[in-house]
This record gives structure tokens, sequence and C-alpha cells, in this order.
């Protein structure tokens, strides 16, 4: 029932009428607190209510993937609960999400393939990026009748041979997370499908994402120009940079991939920093930017699944966040995986044993000297990278570690590296 100014005089009335006159100072002072803590707590729920309404307004029916056809339950379960670890698939779509800035795109390919592994105990997590031209094993999925696909069951002729960026234009994100579990032998209860507004959209949530840049960058395929020095992109510039490849000192895709790991680092370093986990306005425009632009699998839908997931990443060190390069040969028009390589990372992952790391750092990454060391591991071992060598992911040898094969490059969130880039002479 409405209330005019006279029912809101009559409900002010018993303060007055009860209230004793206390000449105590700092018993007023305590009273005044008590007002002011029970109107900021009303104020927190109602706000936080109509953010996670207003999020899940943003949520489409998530992609239903092949283990979710046989789950008991559609509530997802609690990430401190599950054995062995969270597996999530994020994948970067290059359609545009028919946006027409970014031209005409005939395709619509999973350019950017990334697997997290979340340990059990949630003291480490592994982001293994999968390169788009490596070809592997594709289920017989039926190509996706809309944009968010799902999985379709393998027809009787079994699958194929392709480079894994297709995946996506065969099935949908569902096939996607089949050729991926095929790959590792893992199974991924949990994908996303991001566009490239996402992108912007998340890259401006957090307020941009400094980067620092050792040769100068030019690109004429995504319109990027940076020159040396270090810059705080965000919105389409930091689209472009993730998206570069010949603007690169290699121009190969696997320098984008060593440039996308450096620029994730930043980005974890600035989400974990205490600036964006203390601010509520950045911690909602990051889930608004995710739920608002991502095609998420069903089980991922909760957001007591989301919260979960993030609060386990938010414990663990920058040090024990590893970004890795799935291992791989080249061959005449793509590359291949090296699969005795593999098999020691994802059996590790699989039992889920932290990795530590032996190869190199990623193509097109160099050391940032000028970032000052970076931590040290529980062993005492410094994480400073030299040019041949990346740091350890891991506490300590003794831990059960597993060491990864030189082949498989990286680095961890805790490293501050550099992009190689090269001039439009040097292409």
């Amino acid at each position: 029932m409405a209330r005019g100014p006279a029912a809101t005089r009559h409900a002010l009335r018993p303060f007055a009428r009860h209230g004793r006159l206390d000449r105590h100072p700092l018993r007023k002072a305590l009273g005044l607190a008590g007002i002011a803590v029970a109107v900021l707590a009303v104020s927190a729920v109602t706000v936080a209510s109509l953010a996670i309404w207003d999020v899940s307004s943003s949520l489409e029916k998530g992609v239903t993937l092949p283990d979710d056809v046989t789950a008991k339950s559609t509530q997802a379960p609690d990430v401190n609960a599950i054995k062995g670890g969270v597996n999530l698939l994020l994948v970067g779509s290059d359609s545009g999400g028919g946006d027409p800035q970014y031209g005409p795109r005939s395709e619509h390919l999973n350019d950017v393939t990334m697997l997290l592994h979340i340990a059990e105990d949630h003291a480490s997590a592994t982001v293994v990026s999968i390169p788009r031209d490596l070809f592997v094993e594709i289920p017989a999925c039926r190509p996706a009748e809309d944009r968010a696909g799902g999985y379709r069951a393998p027809g009787t002729d079994g699958g194929f041979t392709d480079k894994i960026n297709t995946a996506l234009s065969y099935g949908g994100l569902g096939c996607v997370v089949t050729t991926v579990q095929n790959l590792t032998g893992l199974t991924i209860p949990y994908a996303a499908e991001i566009e490239f507004n996402g992108v912007v959209a998340m890259s401006n949530a957090v307020g941009g994402v400094p980067v620092c840049v050792a040769e100068k960058i030019e690109d004429t395929h995504t319109n990027l120009v940076l020159e040396p020095g270090r810059h705080v992109l965000k919105g389409l510039e930091a689209l472009q940079f993730l998206r570069t490849r010949y603007g690169l000192s290699t121009g190969s895709d696997l320098a984008r991939i060593g440039n996308q790991q450096s620029f994730l680092s930043s980005l974890v370093r600035v989400i974990k920093s205490d600036g964006t986990l203390n601010n509520p306005i950045k911690l909602y425009s990051l889930a608004k930017a995710a739920a608002s632009n991502m095609v998420l699998s069903s089980h991922l839908q909760d957001l007591g699944t989301m919260v979960s997931i993030a609060a386990a990443l938010r414990t663990i060190p920058l040090e024990r966040v590893a970004f890795l390069q799935y291992p791989v040969d080249e061959v005449d028009g793509g590359l291949v995986p090296r699969t005795d390589d593999a098999d020691v990372l994802f059996t590790a992952l699989k039992k889920d044993r932290p990795v530590r790391l032996s190869g190199s750092l990623g193509e097109a990454s160099r050391p940032d000297a000028s970032a000052g060391p970076t931590p040290t591991d529980a062993a005492g071992a410094s994480d400073t990278p030299t040019a041949t060598q990346a740091p350890s992911a891991t506490p300590s040898p003794g831990s059960g570690a597993v060491k990864l094969p030189a082949t498989i490059s990286g680095q961890t969130a805790a490293e501050h590296t550099c992009t190689a880039g090269r001039t439009l002479d040097q292409q």
C-alpha cells in the first residue's frame, strides 16, 4: 500500500515517543554508528540483489555439453567439493558477433582455445593454450543450428582430421569441448564462448590492462600501432593487441599465443589486485561483461558456480598460476601434436598434480627486467625468468610436482614480460 507524507510522519513517531535523552557522548556515537551500519547493510543487500538479478537476466539458455546429457542433476556442484579440480574451456570466436565494425566474416571459428584447470586443493591453476592451426581428430559433429550451437551425437561415419579452430563451425561450443576432451583425455564440465565485444567489455570493466612493448608493433590487419614502452589497453585497442599476429616478432600464431599469455598474466594481476577485489563496481562490471558477452554451458549458467570458481582462483598465488602452450611440431600447412610431451602434462593434470615449467617463454615474449624481481616460491627459488628458461609454477621440487618437457613453453602470472614486435618494413 502506498504511503503519503502523513503516513511517513506517523511511522517516525515511535522513535521520538519512546526515545530517551542520552547525555553520554560515547553511547550516542555508538548509537549513530549502529544506525549507519544498519543502513549500509540494508543498502548492500539491496544492491547485491539487484546486481544478481541484472546479471541473471543477461544469461541466455546454456549450451548442453556431452556429459550434461547423462547428468543426474541440473544443479552445478560446489567447486570446493569437486574431486580432481575444475576443468573449464574458454573459446574465443572470430565471428565478430555480427558487429559490422569488424567487417564481413564468413566463418565461425574458434581461433582461441584455452583450457583452465584448477587444482582440487586450490593451490595452483594451469591454463593451456591450444594453437588454432593444430591438426586434430574432430568428432562427427553436425553443423550448429544457431550461434550457441550445442553437442550433437557423433554419426556412424566417425570423425575426421582438421585444424582445431574449425570445430566451432562444425558443431558449436559442444563440438569444441568434445574435440578437446578427445585430445587431452580430460573431462570438461564447464565451457564459455566469448566474442570480440566480450574482450572489449571485460577490458573496460577492469579499467584497462597494463602491457609492455619491447619493439614497435605495426599490424595493418588489426589496425594496431604501439610504440615501445608501457601501455594500458582497454576497449578496441585491447582486442587488437590480443588479435595481432603479423605485428609480432615471428608473425606466427604461436607468437600470438605468447603475446596473449603476457596480456592474461597482467589481467590476472589486475583482477587479483586490492583495487579490483575490493571494488564492488569493478567486480560487478566484470560479471556483467562476462554474462552479457558470452555463450555459457548449462552448468556454468548457475551464478553460484561462477562465483565459487572465481573464489577458488582468488586464493591462488600469482606464481602458481601458469600459462602454457600445447606442445607441437610444424608440418606443411599447420601443426601436429607432440603427443608424448602432451601426455606428461595432461596426465599430471588428470591426477591433479602440480607442474613445473622447464621450457622457454612463449614466442614474442621477453622478460621485463625493469619490472624488478618477481615473487619467490616456497622453496626460495626466484621466479625471474632468463632468456631460455621460464620459472617454476609450483612451490617446491619435493611437493610431487611434475617437471614438464622443454617443448612446453609458457610463463606464470607473477612474471612481467614484454612483447617483441616488428614494423611493416620487417614483415
